[in-house]
């Protein structure tokens, strides 16, 4: 069974006037979900959960009691989320027996609240700790834009959410970002993904990696999407639309450090005709230095990374006792490398973090915002990297370097489709600001995405 991709935004217009019916679709969903030739995206189906919860949105439909845009849309969950019940076992065996949880986390109970049906846990990276995807616990969710033949990587960490979606399974998922995990997924997988400013939601429930850089983010198929989604994860009610925006309205930035270095003339020649679209469409743009950038990586080679050390004093117990033989050890062998990281290293890391936070922000003009490559090149296939760790960790690095900035530097930012690059896959194209700018940044993002498609 197949299922035509759809936004939210769609589904929301057929529900609301009746035209489709809310236990129809979940039922619908889970088939395609059965049904679907790659077995290794969703982990697990919440039938009784997605029927419960379909048949009361139905009810209140029905009875003209709709909870908004969101009643009855479908959505799948990261395996960081508490879900009543279940245990959360972050993409690891390790944590198959663990105690099942008694609540949901706050944004599912927040998305539950206003009507969303969960049908499912997706896959990702182990623990969140790798922006490729691969898992070799549950398998690895292959990219739907792979050519023919060929398996291409899903990105990481959220890369079941990302091709859950992608594949036309659910109109939204959610993923978290530490390093990178909503945005590389999206770029990768030609879709939306948006992730927030570190604190904008509640994380009661979600289980970290690095509570100095975790936050989360809806992937989906429109940015308006992801604003609905945004808006009832904070407990408000979607707004109708996000405020249209004029090309005059955007002052956008390219940054010439870090970004740009080593990318794929694909993905350049991409990046720059959605550049010169915008301009032609009277964008404001210019190119800047920011040095900043360059000192983030100065600084993870001194004194480490601050996700290494953080994911390290997380999951020492795991990796430096018995349950580690369980462990990838791709996984194993990074975290380990936070034992290496002293005190003095981490806190000297903080301190300089908040004076390149700063120095950034004050470099960009009141209504600046960033406009560069998600990512330096296009999915590569899965199989070599397997086979060879030193190209795991080599693409690891690449992959999240333009991504983890944002997260250092407590940006907000929306990856958005932007072409296709080499063996025609999909090129993202990234709009960032500083940290609680999500409202600007998301209406921009709009905008462009409007201008681009």
């Amino acid at each position: 069974m197949t299922m035509e991709p759809r936004s939210i935004a769609q589904i929301s217009v057929l529900l609301q006037s009746g035209a489709l019916d809310p236990v129809a679709l979940a039922e619908e969903t889970l088939a395609a979900i059965r049904s679907h030739p790659d077995t290794t995206i969703f982990l697990s189906l919440l039938d009784e959960r997605a029927k419960a919860e379909a048949e009361a949105a139905r009810r209140r439909l029905r009875e003209g009691r709709s909870r908004g845009v969101l009643d009855g849309v479908p959505i799948a969950w990261k395996d960081l989320f508490d879900m009543k019940g279940l245990a959360t076992t972050a993409g690891s065996r390790v944590l198959q027996d663990a105690v099942p949880a008694g609540r949901d986390a706050a944004v599912v109970q927040a998305l539950a609240e206003a009507g969303m049906v969960s049908v499912g846990r997706v896959n990702m990276s182990e623990f969140a700790f790798s922006g490729l995807g691969i898992n070799p616990h549950y398998g690895t969710p292959r990219n739907p834009a792979s050519p023919a033949g060929e398996d291409r990587i899903p990105g990481g960490s959220s890369s079941g959410s990302a091709v859950a979606v992608a594949a036309g399974l659910v109109p939204v998922a959610m993923g978290t970002d530490t390093g990178g995990s909503v945005r590389i997924p999206a770029a990768f997988n030609g879709i939306v993904g948006y992730k927030a400013t570190r604190g904008r939601y509640a994380m009661d429930g979600v289980f970290p990696l690095a509570r100095s850089l975790d936050s989360l983010g809806p992937l989906c198929r429109t940015v308006q999407d992801a604003a609905w989604i945004d808006a009832a994860m904070r407990g408000r009610a979607p707004a109708a639309m996000l405020p249209r925006l004029l090309p005059a309205d955007l002052s956008l930035v390219i940054p010439e450090t870090v970004f740009l270095d080593g990318a794929e003339p694909e993905v350049l020649a991409a990046f720059e005709d959605a550049v010169e679209a915008l301009a032609r469409a009277g964008a404001r743009i210019r190119r800047q230095a920011f040095p900043e950038f360059s000192a983030i990586f100065d600084l993870m080679a001194r004194h480490g990374a601050l996700v290494t050390a953080e994911a390290f004093v997380l999951h020492r117990a795991r990796i430096t006792g018995p349950a580690a033989a369980g462990i990838d050890p791709r996984v194993v062998k990074r975290t380990l490398l936070g034992e290496k990281i002293t005190l003095s290293d981490y806190l000297e890391t903080l301190d300089a973090r908040e004076r390149l936070t700063a120095t950034f922000e004050a470099r960009l003009g009141p209504d600046d915002l960033l406009i560069s490559p998600t990512l330096p090149h296009v999915a590569p296939a899965i199989r070599p990297l397997i086979d060879d760790e030193d190209l795991f960790f080599q693409t690891n690095g690449k992959t999240l370097r333009n991504t983890l900035v944002g997260n250092f530097l407590d940006w907000c930012g929306v990856s958005l489709p932007c072409g296709t690059g080499a063996d025609g896959m999909p090129v993202g194209l990234l709009l960032s600001g500083p940290r609680n700018s999500d409202e600007r940044v998301l209406a921009a993002a709009a905008a462009v995405d409007g201008w681009l498609r």
